[in-house]
């Protein structure tokens, strides 16, 4: 059994893009793997700097994340669009979760690991912009990133008053993608 992280790139509570991650990990576990949903507003942390480092350590949330992290073969991640590139909230705890703390090797949270993209947008393109460079983050960072995609254009259109996914074409898009990143997991870790 393979296992996955899940979490969007965004802080907002009614986040489009955690709408549409709980989707594809909701259906990765139907295809047969562990999946733990998070939501970084939950691991808000201060802004990565090495002098903060240096002089306080890695803040308690970074590893509380960082432990999520080492126990998962993958990661599912929505990013919203912020200006063509990913959210600063996903950055940042892409940075510090990278810092190499002793016992650990370089890159112990991402190396090696599959991760599966998507992002959702008010807009007509869907964040498709800011999936760019967020699969060359990733991919720069020794992750297996899965080929394929999803950006949900139009979200507002698609939640329902809970704030949950309720179009029947997006909810089978969102779960095909969940159902691939399974099998590519399953694929790259053996």
């Amino acid at each position: 059994m393979c296992k996955l992280l899940a979490f969007s790139g965004s802080l907002r509570k009614d986040s489009f893009n955690q709408a549409i991650v709980k989707v594809v990990a909701k259906a990765a576990q139907d295809a047969g793997a562990e999946v733990k949903v998070a939501h970084l507003k939950d691991f808000i942390v201060p802004i990565f700097n090495e002098d903060d480092e240096a002089e306080s350590g890695v803040p308690a949330k970074v590893q509380e994340f960082k432990q999520l992290m080492f126990e998962a073969d993958g990661f599912l991640i929505a990013t919203p669009e912020y200006n063509s590139g990913y959210s600063a909230a996903l950055k940042n705890i892409v940075d510090w979760a990278s810092r190499k703390e002793e016992g650990e090797s370089p890159l112990q949270a991402f190396k090696g690991k599959t991760i599966t993209l998507m992002s959702a947008s008010p807009g007509g393109l869907g964040g498709m912009r800011g999936l760019v460079p967020t699969r060359m983050l990733f991919g720069n960072l020794g992750m297996h990133v899965h080929p394929s995609q999803q950006a949900i254009s139009s979200v507002g259109n698609l939640v329902d008053d809970s704030g949950e996914i309720n179009d029947e074409a997006t909810i089978k898009k969102l779960q095909a993608l969940g159902s691939q990143a399974v099998d590519f997991t399953k694929l790259i870790i053996g």
